[in-house]
């Protein structure tokens, strides 16, 4: 590694090790999920209720999955062995939708929390935050007039929490990597969706996944946009950011 790993901020009675992210809270809210300018399983647009909910700052480290990796005796991602790919900063990629589900559920343990990935419908209601309607997590200007977008992202990820975050606090949503939600995938999923905190369809071949990724042409997604794969696919490109449900 390029930096020494970040020192633990807690341990539970065992001695068990981890980090636990900046958590910012999202407010319970109506919003309008899907775009109907956009690709077809974007529509139709429909309301939803998401209750309040907590997210984390930024996407999961390589210096946070590492605690999770000594814990369980686990080996790392191979792209470790790349610089692009292994500073400590650098959201951890090439993990599966199951290994995510994992990190979170080892986490919840060890701090005694409940750690989990979002729902399709919390992570565009967090991207929006607040802001009916919007196109990117900043608003609607183009991705073009973000500071050094023609610079960024040449060859994998970036160490997070660079540049500014949206109105919530949160940083690197809609860019960067894509991040694995909980909902299996349906394109066809919005006409039924329940309008109140909707969990995806019951069943399914691929996993839901949110946000843009450093290795495509277009760097950064919109807020509505959807994509998926397998969940046992393991891509370069794929990391994932936590949520916390809050305490009764």
């Amino acid at each position: 590694m390029t930096a020494a790993w970040p020192s633990p901020s807690g341990a539970d009675s065992v001695g068990t090790r981890f980090i636990e992210p900046l958590m910012v809270r999202i407010p319970g809210q109506w919003f309008c999920m899907g775009c109907e300018t956009g690709r077809d399983d974007e529509k139709p647009v429909h309301r939803v209720w998401v209750d309040s909910f907590e997210l984390a700052a930024c996407q999961v480290t390589n210096a946070e999955y590492q605690y999770f990796l000594a814990a369980t005796n686990t080996a790392g991602p191979s792209c470790w062995a790349d610089p692009n790919f292994n500073h400590p900063k650098m959201p951890v990629v090439a993990v599966s939708w199951h290994e995510a589900v994992a990190y979170c559920d080892w986490l919840s343990k060890a701090s005694g929390k409940h750690y989990r990935l979002t729902t399709e419908a919390e992570w565009e209601c967090a991207a929006r935050s607040g802001a009916e309607g919007s196109a990117y997590p900043w608003g609607n200007s183009p991705p073009e007039s973000l500071p050094d977008y023609a610079n960024r992202w040449k060859s994998g990820p970036e160490p997070i929490g660079l540049y500014a975050p949206n109105a919530y606090g949160l940083y690197n949503l809609g860019d960067n990597v894509h991040e694995w939600c909980a909902d299996w995938y349906d394109a066809s999923y919005y006409g039924s969706s329940p309008e109140r905190n909707p969990q995806g369809p019951a069943g399914g071949t691929r996993r839901a996944s949110r946000g843009g990724s450093w290795r495509h042409h277009i760097k950064v997604s919109r807020n509505a946009a959807r994509s998926s794969i397998p969940p046992e696919f393991q891509y370069a490109d794929y990391g994932f950011r936590i949520a916390r449900s809050p305490a009764p």
